[in-house]
């Protein structure tokens, strides 16, 4: 079922986390004291509207060395073996992904950060306060308009730039996360 972006207020503080990637190495929000920014992104493999912009996402960010970014799959991997460890690799290596990406089994990171959709994008500035929130681009999968990553990019550069990201922002559409009961 697809949802949008819930528009956390800008200026949150990022939320702390520490959770293992998909090899079982540990890493946490403090781990990227040093960046200019952090990108934590909400991402599944399951999920139409990510496998849409996963390639786009890979290559737009690789273009960015000094930004840390985090992908965080909060879904039940239970009910959606797509979201394995095993298989979240595979998508990273597939996309062109450079970052960690990390399970958050116990889905408190995604409930911390007000994660609601796959993918769901929360861009935060040296001081780590919310500096945007919402899509990567105007293409969904079916609409017909390209993946440009355009939003993402006009974010992370103004954000790099130490300059405010204009609203109003784009919320992200994609799949629900999938919650455990």
């Amino acid at each position: 079922m697809a949802a949008s972006s819930l528009m956390v207020p800008l200026g949150t503080q990022a939320p702390d986390f520490t959770l293992p990637d998909t090899s079982g190495a540990m890493t946490g929000r403090d781990d990227f004291t040093a960046a200019p920014a952090l990108l934590v992104a909400f991402l599944c493999n399951h999920c139409p509207y990510v496998r849409h912009v996963e390639t786009a996402l890979g290559t737009l960010l690789s273009h960015y060395p000094d930004l840390a970014v985090v992908g965080i799959c909060t879904n039940d991997a239970d009910a959606y073996p797509d979201d394995r460890p095993h298989e979240l690799a595979g998508q990273a290596r597939r996309a062109g992904w450079n970052f960690p990406y990390l399970i958050d089994a116990d889905q408190k990171a995604g409930r911390a950060y007000h994660a609601a959709c796959t993918p769901d994008f929360f861009l935060y500035d040296s001081g780590r306060r919310l500096a945007y929130r919402g899509a990567f681009d105007q293409s969904t999968p079916g609409n017909g308009k390209p993946v440009t990553g355009e939003l993402l990019r006009a974010a992370i550069e103004l954000t790099l730039a130490g300059q405010l990201v204009p609203e109003p922002h784009r919320p992200s559409m994609g799949c629900s996360i999938k919650w455990r009961s």
